[in-house]
């Protein structure tokens, strides 16, 4: 077990030119564009170049609910990848880029960890190519734009009282959830209540994630429903004639990004939206153009499999055309021990009986993807304070279950401990094949759809809607929306929409509070419990113990 932090053995790693990391999938120095040495973009012309190549077998990576023992979730799909490569698959990562509201509040970074890594990390978790930037701009933009109207005698009718278009921010900053803004003289515009979501939220970002190219965006971008006119019909970015502008901010930003594990593979990392708010994957652009590079892709989705895995499999699958051959579905002893009961400064201990208890969060997330049509596999996460017992159990428990198991330890070895998981993966991939369907049509009520998610994905045995709630499914119907997929904002830490009830929750309703489209992006918004769009941050945020080194140049603290 390496005593060193993941940002050490991410700066005492030697890495390999971005130009030859790119030869590796075939792209020479004009199919990207260099960001410094160690990170491009991927250019239009060459995702063109590529389009008529086979596609790829894709694997998705998703997990237990997450715990406060962490699970590691993209640890393993950077180590898998490592490990394919290995044992002589070419294997690309399709991954997230990470938002600075988390690695600077309480969840940290999200470029891996330990020996299983995509650097350079600092840049990667920090500003990185400026996408989340052009992102933040092209939604502010739109909100000004929207006042500035308002400003100039309102010719568009605009009931001030209606406006659903937020600012953004990449940042968790709490104070910005509910603002005035107009105030001061008449020429500071028009006075009216604000509101702030982080950026990772923004529908930019999703239209972002699920647009096939630029003629795409700007069609998403155009039906974005930013208010309503005093006759209550919807008023389009369109209408402000933001739609231009918005794209020339986002020129660069709809194409992938290029880096590299720390074993020089390549990785593909573009878009960041989160799971428990947004839909939570990377882009479709690189997840596609991955499929085109490789023999296989591994991508992840954002959270636990009741989360990012439902929206990848319902939303982008169906707005993509995806159809994926096997999932890896990620745990801990710990996270399994905590699901049990065991308070974390315990968690190190063997305790079979708190496995046997917590280990149904599990089962549930297993009896959910089987549910797609997909195979399973599960794989731990190794720590060196799991015992033989306690592994031996999983293994038992997941094979009596009908899913196939292999133990990781990337996190400590890299892809040389992944090879027994990228070896159970290949052989699912040779010998199985999915019956990939989604939980939902596209021809389901509103109300059906979020039903169909709760019962067959979090458990629950019904759905409680409030007035707040129905009265905005039926204006959305109304409207022609009602063939839209739903994209549930609750919370990542239990199958419930109550972060208490770990394990596996019965006979429990899911109560959704309040409903919302975004039309651009192509999904209704369904909020539950207390779910907000803009995070705070912690007593103690992780921003503390960042800093930078004056002699040496370099970042320290960021995990």
């Amino acid at each position: 077990m390496s005593a060193k932090s993941d940002i050490e053995i991410a700066q005492e790693a030697q890495l390999e030119k971005i130009t030859e990391v790119a030869k590796k999938i075939g792209l020479d120095e004009d199919d990207i564009e260099l960001y410094g040495k160690y990170k491009a973009k991927i250019s239009e012309e060459s995702i063109r170049k590529f389009a008529n190549n086979k596609d790829s077998k894709l694997v998705l990576v998703t997990a237990i609910n997450p715990t406060p023992a962490g699970e590691g979730k993209t640890t393993i799909s950077i180590g898998l990848t490592e490990g394919l490569n290995k044992i002589g698959k070419k294997t690309v990562a399709a991954l997230r880029e990470p938002s600075l509201g988390p690695c600077f509040g309480i969840k940290g970074g999200a470029a891996g960890g330990g020996y299983s890594q995509v650097v350079p990390m600092e840049d990667l978790n920090l500003h990185f190519t400026g996408d989340f930037h052009a992102i933040t701009s092209a939604n502010n933009l739109l909100a000004a734009m929207l006042d500035n109207s308002l400003m100039h005698g309102n010719p568009l009718n605009i009931d001030s009282k209606r406006i659903v278009w937020k600012r953004c921010l990449d940042m968790n900053d709490r104070a910005l959830r509910n603002v005035m803004v107009g105030m001061g003289k008449k020429t500071d515009g028009v006075i009216r209540e604000e509101h702030f979501t982080i950026t990772a939220a923004s529908e930019i970002m999703a239209i972002l994630c699920l647009c096939e190219d630029l003629e795409d965006l700007k069609a998403r971008l155009d039906r974005i429903i930013v208010a309503y006119n005093m006759d209550g019909e919807p008023v389009f970015a369109k209408d402000l004639k933001a739609t231009g502008a918005m794209v020339a901010l986002l020129k660069d930003a709809i194409k992938p990004n290029l880096l590299q594990t720390l074993e020089h593979n390549p990785v593909i990392i573009h878009g960041g939206p989160f799971a428990n708010i947004a839909h939570g994957c990377n882009s479709v652009r690189a997840t596609k153009l991955a499929m085109k590079l490789s023999e296989i892709t591994v991508t992840e989705a954002g959270f636990g499999a009741d989360l990012g895995a439902e929206k990848f499999l319902d939303i982008k699958c169906r707005a993509a055309g995806l159809k994926p051959d096997a999932v890896v579905l990620v745990a801990t002893v710990r996270a399994l021990k905590y699901n049990g009961g065991v308070a974390k400064q315990d968690l190190s201990e063997e305790n079979l009986e708190a496995l046997e208890k917590g280990i149904v969060n599990l089962d549930k997330h297993i009896e959910s993807i089987k549910k797609y049509g997909l195979p399973v596999i599960v794989t731990l996460n190794a720590f060196y304070t799991d015992t033989e017992a306690e592994h031996a159990f999983i293994e038992k428990h997941c094979k009596d279950m009908g899913a196939h198991f292999a133990l990781a330890n990337c996190w400590e070895k890299g892809g040389e401990g992944a090879i027994d998981l990228a070896n159970a993966v290949v052989k699912v991939l040779e010998t199985e094949k999915a019956d990939f369907h989604h939980i939902y049509e596209s021809e389901d009520s509103i109300t059906d759809k979020v039903e169909k998610v709760a019962r067959e994905i979090y458990g629950a045995s019904g759905v409680e809607f409030e007035p707040a709630a129905l009265k905005e499914i039926k204006h959305i119907e109304q409207m022609g929306y009602s063939d839209l997929s739903v994209c549930i904002a609750k919370t990542q830490y239990s199958l419930s929409d109550d972060p208490s009830k770990l394990g596996r929750p019965e006979n429990f309703t899911l109560h959704v509070r309040d409903a919302y489209i975004n039309s651009g992006s192509g999904f209704v918004v369904l909020l539950t419990g207390s779910i907000l769009t803009m995070p705070g941050l912690p007593t103690k945020p992780a921003a503390e113990g960042i800093s930078l080194d004056e002699k040496t140049g370099k970042i320290t603290g960021l995990f």
